[in-house]
């Protein structure tokens, strides 16, 4: 579950986190008293579960309170990735003199936490890792440990942070254990010209499996549930295990490491993974049906990929459901399906008698990650 922008802040607030005084309004007319109180120069920013806020417009300076409302009303209702902009949040302006990224995040593969921070915050932090990875440090985390002050002092050394960043490391780590969190990230903290070091921009994850404790960061009443992504809510609805990333190959596998293990290879082949999704190990053909129907949905999927090991779940079955799907769903992109294990050979004959034009098979995982990124990157 993420938390908006205003609710990460109000979190690292109570752990003695500085953050510049804010105010979350849903009306325009709210938002002019409301720059009256901040001092009148505020930043209007758009309460919306997802990145590129500011690129898409949804992040803007405004002079006074006239000018504030004036900005509040241009961005409440805006559309961003599928997100509807429902609440603003007016923030203090701040003299910032050094831009900072820090966050923790699970490492599910070496099942550990890691630290990454650098020293050039205020920017698409994938994009400096990219382009300059020794800019990034990354500091693995003993959970049983924690971020202790030395093991503080180490991340900020590494990353070229200032000393006293060290205390808001400390302070990010008990926000990560107490609240459950998967991530936590504050891009970018800032060092003021006075010297102040504050939080201008968070983002915390928390894990669904611990929501039950964490029920006072729940949908605010007034925002409807579907606020989030709209295919992982359409995804949810159907009872799917989906989860939206940010690519062009969609994949479906049965059961979660085989569909991780996809992933990678889908990457490793020169093309990015439009999704998570495991149908699980006793999926029907219904479900292979929804699936497919969801990930044909995202607009940015240029191929699919399913990658399906028959145990519990029958190949034969995935092949129905794959069948069933075609004759609901008009198929406009390629669909790269590999079979093995139980009953693959007569679900290889099932796609074989339906014999659609967009729908191929290869009989191994490597093989057909190959052939669904050619296809989606030619």
């Amino acid at each position: 579950m993420d938390l908006y922008e205003h609710q990460a802040r109000e979190l690292f607030k109570g752990y003695g986190i500085a953050v510049p005084d804010a105010a979350v309004v849903d009306h325009p007319r709210e938002a002019r008293h409301a720059a009256e109180l901040l001092g009148g120069r505020v930043v209007v920013k758009a309460q919306v579960k997802t990145g590129g806020r500011g690129k898409a417009g949804g992040v803007k300076l405004a002079a006074d309170p006239a000018a504030a409302e004036i900005t509040a009303r241009q961005i409440l209702g805006m559309d961003i990735k599928g997100h509807t902009v429902r609440r603003v949040m007016l923030a203090q302006p701040v003299d910032i003199q050094d831009e900072f990224y820090v966050s923790y995040v699970l490492d599910r593969a070496a099942g550990t936490f890691l630290a990454i921070a650098s020293a050039e915050g205020g920017m698409d932090i994938e994009e400096v890792a990219a382009t300059r990875p020794e800019a990034v440090a990354r500091i693995p985390v003993d959970p049983a440990e924690g971020v202790t002050e030395a093991k503080a002092a180490e991340i900020a050394a590494a990353a070229g942070l200032p000393p006293e960043a060290g205390d808001v490391l400390r302070r990010l780590w008990q926000v990560l254990v107490r609240e459950d969190a998967l991530l936590v990230e504050v891009n970018p903290l800032v060092r003021t010209v006075k010297g102040t070091v504050l939080a201008l921009d968070g983002k915390v994850t928390i894990d669904d499996n611990a929501v039950f404790r964490q029920a006072r960061w729940g949908e605010t009443p007034d925002v409807p549930k579907a606020e989030g992504d709209p295919l992982e809510a359409a995804a949810r609805a159907r009872g799917l295990n989906y989860v939206k990333l940010d690519g062009e190959v969609g994949i479906i596998g049965n059961g979660a490491g085989l569909v991780m293990s996809t992933l990678d290879v889908v990457a490793g082949r020169g093309a990015r993974p439009a999704n998570f999704l495991d149908i699980g190990g006793g999926a029907s053909a219904q479900v292979m049906a929804d699936g497919l129907d969801v990930i044909l949905s995202d607009p940015d999927v240029r191929a699919v990929l399913v990658n399906v090991f028959g145990g519990i779940t029958a190949c034969d079955a995935v092949a129905e459901g794959i069948v069933q799907a075609l004759e609901s769903v008009h198929l406009t992109k390629p669909l790269v399906v590999r079979l093995d294990g139980n009953n693959a050979a007569r679900g290889r004959a099932v796609l074989d008698a339906r014999a659609h034009p967009l729908v191929e098979q290869v009989t191994t995982m490597d093989g057909a990650a190959a052939r669904a990124a050619q296809l989606a990157t030619r």
